[in-house]
């Protein structure tokens, strides 16, 4: 079913659970419609996680000696320099890249995909799911795309890109890109075994790991996967700043992604008056522009510090808090879960729902405005994903907002306290069954509250 029936209760943790992660807003306070104020609780960590106090610390602590990279001879020159350098090597380790492999700071897992795109050979052909998020599904656009269902398990997923494999033109090269857990469901996706399907018809695969990395530890080498992509802000750390990396090959045969001072090595003109370039070989040729310091530095200070508090700890903690929202919604009237793969499949720390008669704008906008609870509604950048998962199951949805179908998606991490989540389930409950305290309606396509 495209809408699974709610989650059974969860069993009681038997686990030790470690305490949540220091993350900046932690004690921010925000103002109810109802009066007073109460404790954000950010429930949105899919779309961004809160930085994490100790990348913020770093970054603080660097921010006095910020110089220019790659530049200058100046002694603050050399320290930014040799701190994106080592930036450099932390996320490869953190990834556990391959020897060969190329890490190139970008802005994004959009930009990230949008280079590898840029770097297609010639006659390249792209085998997607309609299931990935905007970001993996439409950098493609000068490729030849094959787009695939959505598949309903694991298994379905691996026999469908083996079916659309053995049709295609093996004299041409090929790249699948796939999602490593999805932004809607968190379900975990097959990646391994994507992987060996796409090496054993002989073509490449790309991995958006951006719902991923922040869940769980990653191998480049375990899963085989020839590139990955993510994004700094779901990392805990600040906004702008992304990650491919992979071979090199690919990126080393393609023309630089921007033009500009670092991608080339020497710029001369010609008699005729043309400019002749000799671009840069390595990261440095898709990274032009003064790079993002911080950006990477902040990155690096996130993958030591969740090495440092322990995937498996981290992991624990997330099935703790999964448990939590899974009996809670459980006994709430009318929730239904959206899931591909069913109630038991693995997933990350992200979950969507909707609940008849209501519509998803409604219901955020009362979460947010009378109980200080930030959740995200709407189709999360993946409309054909969200499209299918709704399909003709969908109930009307009832209240203001766009009118269109949607869904509510709850998400969060590594600095998620359970009261987040507690609140959260106690409120959905209460607004479900005694309906919202306030009044809504409609300005420019959103659910707000009556001023």
């Amino acid at each position: 079913m495209s809408v699974s029936t709610v989650f059974a209760p969860a069993p009681a943790a038997t686990e030790d659970v470690p305490a949540p992660l220091p993350v900046l807003g932690r004690d921010v306070c925000v103002p109810l419609v109802t009066g007073g104020e109460t404790g954000y609780a950010a429930l949105d960590y899919a779309a961004s996680a809160p930085a994490l106090q100790r990348v913020w610390d770093d970054v603080a602590a660097y921010a006095p000696y910020y110089g220019s990279v790659h530049r200058g001879a100046g002694h603050l020159s050399q320290l930014s320099t040799e701190l994106f350098e080592n930036a450099r090597r932390t996320v490869a380790e953190f990834l556990d890249c391959r020897e060969n492999d190329q890490l190139v700071f970008t802005r994004s897992t959009t930009d990230s995909l949008n280079l590898l795109a840029r770097a297609l050979p010639a006659g390249c052909e792209v085998y997607v799911f309609e299931t990935e998020h905007h970001a993996a599904l439409l950098p493609w656009r000068e490729a030849d795309v094959t787009f695939l269902d959505a598949p309903r398990s694991p298994e379905a997923a691996v026999a469908s890109l083996e079916r659309a494999l053995a049709a295609r033109d093996t004299a041409r090269p090929s790249l699948v890109c796939v999602t490593g857990a999805s932004n809607v469901t968190g379900e975990v996706w097959p990646v391994r075994e994507l992987a060996a399907a796409a090496h054993a018809s002989g073509a490449r695969i790309v991995l958006d790991a951006a719902q991923l990395v922040p869940h769980q530890a990653v191998s480049v080498r375990e899963l085989d996967v020839d590139w990955i992509a993510f994004s700094g802000h779901k990392l805990y750390a600040p906004f702008g700043s992304g990650v491919l990396a992979g071979r090199a090959d690919w990126l080393s045969a393609a023309e630089p992604y921007l033009a500009g001072g670092g991608a080339s090595r020497t710029v001369a003109r010609r008699a005729d008056g043309s400019v002749e370039v000799e671009w840069h070989e390595g990261a440095a040729r898709h990274e032009a522009g003064s790079p993002n310091v911080i950006g990477a530095y902040s990155i690096a200070s996130a993958c030591r510090a969740l090495a440092e508090a322990g995937p498996e700890a981290l992991a624990a903690r997330e099935r703790h808090l999964l448990g939590l929202l899974r009996s809670g919604l459980a006994e709430v009237p009318g929730v239904r879960v959206l899931s591909l793969f069913g109630d038991d499949a693995p997933r990350v720390g992200v979950l969507s729902f909707v609940v008849d008669g209501w519509n998803s704008s409604h219901l955020a906008a009362a979460l947010s405005a009378e109980y200080g609870i930030g959740v995200r509604d709407g189709l999360f950048c993946a409309h054909p994903l969200v499209h299918a998962l709704l399909g003709a199951n969908a109930a009307e949805q009832a209240g203001c907002g766009t009118g269109s179908l949607n869904a509510v998606r709850v998400s969060f991490g590594a600095g998620t306290p359970d009261e987040h989540v507690t609140r959260f389930v106690t409120a959905l409950r209460t607004l479900v069954t005694h309906g919202p305290r306030w009044t809504y309606r409609t300005e420019n396509g959103r659910c707000v509250p009556e001023s």
